[in-house]
């Protein structure tokens, strides 16, 4: 008996003992570790996330070393100013000439549009003519803009307009001037003057004057008046070309 409660003290103190922390806490006992296991396999792969938010540009990278190759082509930028005009280049040849056209008085369009201008402009000259600001005799008309200026000027202004200084050839051109140098009371300077010869006078092509309506004991300048005045009565006067009279023209 004595025998058998020893034994089991024993095995109690053997239990006790073989315990590595009984009665201590967690942190104090920890056992040893033990053999790593078995790597496990992989997983599948995840699904793919959202894109992130753009990030803001880099500084630009150094310059390359010369001699590179060069880089993709930016960008066009906006267009610049016009540069200035080049030289003009040299003349070309001569083109071949053309197929020869039709005679405009073989051509039935151009006859007519002739025909109708030419009455347009008949009764044009028609309106002016009664309104009293042409006076037309035979294939002349003579008008004025009823200023008063010098003989150059009176010269210039008739030339700019497409005429030339009134000069008559004929007792009837004489009077359709007379018309107009009356009606604006003033004297005219007409298309004539005195030739290299003192006393002889010519037409401003330098021909011979065929018409002539001189007052009595006129021309009498002797080559100190040069220019040709028309008075209110019809009449012609030498005078000095600096003074001022009526502008008449003829087309």
């Amino acid at each position: 008996m004595r025998l058998l409660s020893q034994l089991l003290h024993v095995a109690v103190l053997v239990t006790v003992f073989s315990l590595p922390c009984l009665g201590q806490s967690v942190d104090k006992c920890a056992g040893a570790p033990g053999i790593p296991g078995t790597p496990g396999s992989h997983g599948l792969p995840g699904r793919d996330g959202r894109d992130g938010m753009k990030g803001n540009q880099g500084p630009p990278g150094p310059m390359g070393p010369p001699n590179g190759l060069p880089g993709a082509p930016g960008r066009d930028g906006p267009p610049g100013q016009v540069g200035p005009k080049g030289e003009p280049g040299e003349k070309g040849e001569m083109g071949l000439p053309g197929p020869e056209g039709r005679s405009a008085s073989l051509d039935p369009e151009v006859q007519e549009a002739l025909r109708s201008l030419n009455q347009r402009i008949f009764r044009l000259e028609g309106v002016l003519a009664l309104k009293g600001i042409i006076n037309k005799v035979g294939h002349k008309i003579f008008a004025t803009n009823a200023q008063q200026v010098n003989f150059e000027t009176t010269l210039q202004t008739c030339e700019k307009s497409g005429g030339s200084m009134a000069k008559p050839m004929n007792e009837e051109e004489n009077g359709a001037i007379l018309d107009i140098v009356k009606q604006n009371n003033q004297y005219a300077y007409l298309g004539i003057k005195e030739s290299p010869i003192p006393g002889e006078f010519e037409y401003l092509d330098g021909t011979a004057v065929n018409y002539t309506k001189w007052r009595r004991y006129e021309p009498n300048g002797k080559g100190a008046e040069n220019c040709v005045e028309m008075y209110t009565d019809g009449g012609w006067n030498d005078k000095k070309c600096n003074q001022y009279r009526l502008a008449v023209c003829e087309f």
